[in-house]
């Protein structure tokens, strides 16, 4: 007789003689869509923080901020008032990842306190200009540290001839974003581990660097004394110092954006933002002291990089190029922490049937949000491509991240109103005086940054309304398609 042919899919208890199986595979049915993976541990989470924070404002802005105030004792209140805003800001979020811990962050809160409109305009500036531009700003940044290296001087040159509008360093740009966007695109975990050593290296430079300003035969302590008489002065002088401190600070929201992908995230999203900024803070006031140990404020305020000329007046040439080694350091280790956490954004409002379903999709293999990661790549890539026109792109949004910072923060008022009994692993320090300062201070900001260039805010509020006939068409197709409201 021939032999009897079974599918595993109903076998007998026992199986008969001369019986021949054969596998039928899973429907594909079946098998569960891909999702984004909980890789990210509390020194991955802390190393965001961190590392996305310190970029080169730390050795620019105490020139700037020594213009606006003139004295040292001055720029410390504007660092110890960034600070504690800053550390109020984390309080504030520390609450909201802990409680909502999904994918997008500010995106998140916005929208399930405000309604879809307002997540969605948020995640349209954040997407379209923001991210883009600010990725495109760290790496043009990036390429001009490297160029004070005589063995990178070429990337000032054309590639082709001086008709073509492409030079070197813009080639090296773009090299750096599709790089560091790949290492994203091949997993969280991998760009965490980057994230974390790198950080690492980081602190272990600019603790060297404040070191080193701190050994030099010739500084003072006088020189914490010492006035710069041409600086701006008054209330806007000291506005202007603040902003210029919270831009060297910004940066520690972007944890929030990857809580989908923290593990424990009720108890690390927390830990990570308290200890991330505090940590932060103190490397800051450290650098701003060696540099004003080794130089009086007239010099600071004449420096175009203070920190570089406090080191080289220890080490010559050579310190100066252990700042430059420092600073492309910390711009490629913000380059990473921006676009791990500037991707999760257009892909938690695609999820939600408001943008372009593809820009919803993980990738099977490394559970990334990879077509979002390849978008935002090809963005600020375009950006480069434009040369120095992305920057009045990149001025436009700059108002409407501190309009977001004080939305965002106002949604934990809303949801200890209307949600009293949901789990909050963690509630802000101080509440409601913590949170109701952060998002006063912020108001604030924003009333300064938007009258100081009253123009590209005009403009950005433009950008940012254009973005509602495009919130209203995606909303009529998810209706079409019967999506839940």
């Amino acid at each position: 007789m021939p032999p009897v042919v079974k599918s595993l899919f109903c076998l007998p208890q026992i199986p008969p003689s001369g019986a021949v199986y054969f596998l039928i595979p899973m429907p594909r049915l079946f098998q569960p869509a891909p999702a984004l993976a909980r890789d990210l541990s509390i020194r991955h989470a802390a190393a965001v923080v961190v590392g996305t924070i310190i970029g080169s404002g730390i050795f620019l802005v105490p020139t700037e901020m020594m213009q606006a105030v003139g004295s040292a004792r001055l720029v410390y209140l504007a660092w110890v008032v960034g600070g504690l805003l800053s550390f109020f800001g984390a309080l504030t979020y520390a609450e909201l990842g802990a409680m909502k811990p999904q994918a997008g962050g500010e995106y998140v809160y916005v929208r399930d306190a405000y309604g879809p409109l307002g997540g969605f305009l948020y995640a349209w500036t954040w997407f379209i200009i923001a991210k883009p531009a600010s990725i495109a700003s760290i790496t043009i940044g990036l390429v001009r540290i490297l160029g004070t290296f005589p063995a990178f001087s070429f990337f000032a040159a054309p590639v082709a001839s001086p008709s073509l509008p492409l030079n070197w360093g813009q080639l090296v740009a773009i090299a750096a974003t599709i790089l560091i966007s790949l290492l994203n695109y091949a997993g969280i975990k991998k760009a965490g581990e980057f994230q974390f050593f790198f950080t690492l290296l980081k602190i272990v430079i600019i603790v060297a660097i404040a070191a080193i300003g701190f050994s030099y035969s010739g500084g003072s302590w006088a020189n914490f004394a010492t006035t710069f008489t041409g600086a701006k002065g008054g209330i806007s002088g000291f506005f202007a110092a603040l902003v210029a401190a919270l831009w060297a600070y910004d940066g520690w929201n972007d944890l929030n954006m990857v809580a989908g992908e923290v593990k424990h995230p009720e108890k690390n999203i927390p830990l990570a933002l308290i200890s991330g900024v505090a940590t932060v803070g103190i490397l800051y006031i450290l650098v701003n002291a060696a540099v004003q140990y080794a130089m009086p404020a007239a010099a600071i305020a004449a420096s175009e990089r203070p920190a570089s000329d406090a080191i080289a007046l220890v080490l010559g040439r050579a310190g100066a190029g252990l700042v430059s080694a420092g600073m492309a350091l910390s711009m490629l280790v913000t380059l990473n922490g921006t676009i791990m956490s500037g991707a999760r954004v257009p892909y938690a409002m695609a999820r939600d049937g408001y943008f372009f379903r593809a820009v919803a999709e993980v990738h099977p293999r490394f559970h990334t949000p990879s077509v979002a990661i390849f978008v935002q790549a090809v963005l600020a890539c375009v950006l480069l491509l434009l040369g120095g026109n992305f920057r009045q792109l990149f001025s436009l949004a700059i108002f409407a991240e501190w309009l977001f910072y004080m939305i965002a923060g106002s949604t934990v008022f809303v949801f200890r109103h209307r949600e009293p009994n949901l789990p909050r692993p963690y509630r802000v320090w101080g509440y409601p005086v913590v949170p109701a300062l952060f998002v006063a201070a912020s108001a604030v900001l924003l009333f300064y940054t938007f009258t100081d260039n009253l123009r590209n805010s005009v403009a950005g509020s433009a950008v940012i309304l254009a973005g509602i006939p495009v919130f209203l068409y995606f909303a009529r197709k998810r209706r079409s398609l019967g999506s839940p409201s």
